[in-house]
């Protein structure tokens, strides 16, 4: 099973649905700035099962109550899922790995830094940001899974989509 993960859209769409039509995931996750393009593709592609938390530009953008942090099993695996704002991402990922292995989970994912980062730590768990779908091309975090069990965790770059959909095509 595939897990597209997005972040930091800021009002750009265009990679983001180019992602979900290469991709084809089995579960969406968008990771907060703007909250609204997460609405919006979760309006357009329907049948994919859709997670999302708001990022620091969204203060305005949310509902009242809309949780900042979510863990839940997504295709098999845990996840914890946030954009990275109120743990200081941009100075450490430290406080933000802590929570994570305190929610005993498999994958964490933030965004915030608009820098992609896919890595695995040593104890196994899996740290995804999948940069800026809005920015400097467009970036985003893929997550394979089987069994339970992440296979594949990476990075995609525009190029990546771009040469995925001109394969699709006759």
């Amino acid at each position: 099973m595939t897990i597209l993960v997005l972040s930091d859209s800021h009002s750009t769409l265009r990679f983001m649905r180019q992602c979900v039509q290469a991709v084809k995931p089995n579960a969406l996750i968008h990771l907060g700035d703007y909250l609204d393009d997460g609405v919006t593709l979760a309006e357009e592609f329907p049948e994919i099962p859709f997670y999302q938390v708001p990022g620091n530009c969204d203060r305005y953008r949310c509902p009242p109550g809309q949780p900042e942090i979510l863990v839940d099993n997504i295709c098999g695996v845990r996840v914890y899922m946030t954009h990275g704002h109120r743990h200081q991402v941009k100075l450490s990922i430290g406080a933000l790995l802590k929570d994570a292995r305190a929610a005993r989970v498999d994958a964490v994912l933030y965004g915030h830094t608009h820098a992609a980062d896919c890595h695995r730590e040593e104890d196994g768990l899996w740290v995804l940001n999948p940069g800026s779908s809005g920015y400097y091309g467009g970036s985003a975090g893929i997550i394979a899974t089987r069994d339970g069990i992440i296979t594949d965790c990476r990075i995609l770059r525009e190029a990546d989509i771009v040469s995925a959909l001109s394969a699709k095509m006759p």
